[in-house]
């Protein structure tokens, strides 16, 4: 059973110190020699730790590659002026040569309104003005003329060059995700999810996109991994998100991906069976080249 595995890169702040804790292109360079399928950047203004501005991180892990896809995991697309959004967008698009896989979230309660305060955005809007932003960036992307979300009386707009659309991975767990995906998404990208959790969702969503006349969206699933951290690794993991999501402890338990390569292989090969087709994993393991080494490991196993 094939399952297309990706890697987060190191641009957030981790670790008692906070600091960053690696190179984004020595990173990305070794995921594509690994042959892993795809880095990720994760994306917000304020966290609650330091972290770097995703496009520009992907910009880097761009010109350090050839293949390795890049992914936004997940852009806060609401937060930011939308006609720079989609410069930006179809530059990195252009630069990488097609390479963006574009996930899109709305930011949730746990990375809390400073950063909505900060860009002058209302945080309660989010979701409204991530549906418009949605339905407004792929004619944007591909040089339409087009009017932005929230100016109806203005003129529309043609942004150059154009860009091919990348595919759009809708971010969440909950029903508006997954409304979301079904109405303006090529895949839906839940994190922080069980795969019984991960089956109904996928369940769900055919229903929603069949309803609409659409194909059923791509599942991308992001992961938290403790690979090679033993049992204290996954505790420690699932301790982290308890405190950060609000996970019961019981649940969070069952979600990092640990032990050795066979375990993890076969883990991953039940998100496969609940729906996924490509997975992320996440670390805040200090030894990222360790991790991406082992995620190498159960990727081989997976993929023969």
């Amino acid at each position: 059973m094939s399952l297309d595995i990706g890697v987060g890169l190191p641009t957030t702040g981790r670790g008692p110190d906070r600091t960053l804790l690696g190179d984004v292109r020595e990173h990305a360079v070794l995921a594509e020699e690994l042959g892993l399928e795809s880095v990720w950047a994760a994306d917000h203004l304020i966290p609650a730790a330091p972290i770097l501005d995703s496009t520009i991180a992907l910009a880097a892990a761009a010109g350090a590659t050839r293949r390795v896809r890049l992914g936004f995991g997940v852009m806060v697309l609401a937060m930011r002026p939308l006609a720079w959004a989609a410069k930006q967008l179809g530059t990195l698009q252009h630069v990488s040569g097609g390479r963006v896989l574009l996930g899109v979230g709305t930011g949730g309660v746990p990375h809390g309104t400073a950063g909505w305060e900060a860009a002058g955005v209302p945080f309660a809007e989010r979701g409204p003005r991530t549906d418009a932003a949605l339905g407004a960036l792929p004619g944007l992307l591909a040089g339409e003329p087009t009017v932005l979300p929230h100016e109806p009386g203005a003129p529309k707009i043609t942004l150059a060059p154009a860009a091919a659309v990348p595919p759009i991975l809708i971010g969440g767990n909950g029903p508006a995700a997954l409304r979301r995906a079904a109405a303006y998404g090529d895949g839906w990208f839940p994190s922080v999810i069980t795969p019984e959790a991960l089956a109904a969702g996928v369940a769900r969503l055919r229903r929603l996109a069949a309803e609409r006349g659409r194909a059923r969206p791509t599942v991308t699933v992001g992961i938290p991994a403790a690979l090679g951290g033993g049992r204290g690794g996954r505790a420690a993991v699932a301790e982290a998100l308890s405190r950060g999501y609000g996970v019961p402890l019981e649940q969070a338990l069952e979600i990092p991906l640990a032990g050795d390569r066979h375990e993890a292989a076969e883990r991953l090969a039940e998100y496969a069976r609940a729906g996924a087709e490509r997975a992320v994993l996440m670390t805040d393991l200090p030894d990222w080249r360790h991790h991406y080494e082992r995620v190498a490991e159960v990727n081989a196993l997976l993929n023969p």
